[in-house]
């Protein structure tokens, strides 16, 4: 099964507080995006483990990375993105794609803005990228 990627769609929170509650808006111009949700393991490979690497049971360390590129298009949302990168502070995102019960769903819950670029030509729109580092714990609710 295959879906378009213009049905990834990246939103930031008004920052009234518990992801439930937010309001979002879209993250405008985008043209790109991508996410990656990792799992980090906890190796306790001891020179007793006979050359066979050993993981600490129970122990992962979850993360999601977000980024994506575009156009400068709406300056209320980037001047946002300008505010939180400066302010060093977390803020809610969500990523949605858009799709069927197998592929559809929502991630959303704090992010860190760790780059925000902003590039221009003398004879083309302003482009930007963004990434996004998880700072606690994503959530994620299923397409129904």
């Amino acid at each position: 099964m295959s879906f378009s990627g213009r049905l990834f769609i990246l939103k930031i929170g008004t920052g009234t507080g518990a992801v439930g509650s937010e309001t979002w808006t879209t993250v405008a111009g985008l043209t790109e995006n991508t996410f990656s949700i990792n799992d980090q393991t906890v190796d306790v490979t001891t020179k007793d483990s006979s050359g066979i690497r050993q993981l600490l049971d129970g122990v992962i360390l979850q993360s999601m990375s977000i980024s994506g590129s575009g156009v400068v298009k709406d300056d209320a949302t980037f001047k946002t993105l300008q505010t939180v990168m400066v302010a060093g502070t977390a803020r809610n995102f969500q990523m949605t794609v858009t799709g069927d019960s197998t592929a559809g769903g929502t991630y959303a819950g704090p992010f860190k803005i760790t780059s925000l670029e902003m590039t221009g030509a003398h004879d083309g729109a302003a482009q930007f990228s963004i990434s996004l580092e998880s700072q606690t714990a994503i959530t994620y609710t299923a397409t129904p």
